[in-house]
């Protein structure tokens, strides 16, 4: 178990029963953390915790399903959190989706209100939600995973690249809270965007054994950089886009 920056922290995994919080489930439990992480699959949930607690004996894990599209309940979730285990130290949002079009001129404003929702409202729910116990925390920490086609947009993902790019805007105004709250010693939490340009685990390699999936960022790379945002100083992170693949 770890020792480190994480040792003994309580983190929120939002959308923990996808392959990326899976992987981020197993990495923050071997770090040392407490982890609660949710998700609106059950079934996909609990397999998740399970192999998390069964990977790290003696790791304190849970799941539940949260609303994450209902502000109430978003909030319910980050008192309940707070109430149980003392404090909240981290907020890491996992929660994705994907909708693309051949060419712009064949865009379903359809795909925007899917994408808004899964994309931009669960951060807006999740930062509101948790950034004033982030803030007493002493080593709070907000970390959203968002695509470079938020910086450089196609013509066939525009509703995608929008909705991550609104996500990234939202994040960045709540890192500046945590900026002017912290006064002239600094930030004391902080909330960082981690880029990628998409993700891949070993399913999908199972599925497309020739493909090569340049430029993309293995799930388990993916939770490394997670914990890595925990071992910077709040001023090193904060507000920061982090790069895990080439700037376009």
């Amino acid at each position: 178990m770890g020792n480190g920056a994480l040792e003994g922290a309580v983190i929120a995994v939002a959308g923990a029963g996808g392959p990326a919080g899976r992987a981020a489930l197993l990495r923050l439990a071997e770090a040392g953390a407490v982890v609660v992480g949710s998700d609106n699959d059950p079934e996909r949930l609990a397999s998740a915790v399970d192999a998390a607690r069964y990977a790290h004996g003696g790791a304190t894990v849970t799941g539940e399903s949260v609303d994450l599209l209902d502000l109430e309940s978003t909030r319910d979730w980050a008192a309940r959190t707070e109430k149980e285990f003392g404090r909240v130290d981290g907020l890491v949002h996992l929660v994705g989706g994907w909708r693309g079009s051949e060419t712009f001129t064949k865009t379903s404003l359809d795909d925007w209100d899917f994408l808004e929702l899964l994309l931009v409202r669960t951060v807006q729910h999740t930062t509101l939600a948790f950034h004033e116990a982030l803030q007493r925390s002493d080593r709070g920490r907000y970390v959203l995973i968002s695509a470079a086609g938020a910086t450089k947009p196609t013509a066939g993902n525009a509703a995608y690249a929008a909705g991550k790019a609104a996500a990234e805007a939202w994040t960045l105004a709540m890192a500046d809270y945590f900026r002017k709250a912290g006064g002239e010693q600094g930030p004391t939490s902080a909330a960082a965007v981690l880029v990628v340009k998409a993700l891949v685990h070993d399913a999908m390699r199972a599925d497309r054994p020739n493909a090569k999936f340049a430029g993309f960022t293995d799930v388990k790379d993916l939770a490394e950089a997670i914990v890595d945002v925990w071992d910077e100083p709040a001023a090193e992170v904060n507000g920061k886009r982090l790069w895990l693949t080439e700037k376009p």
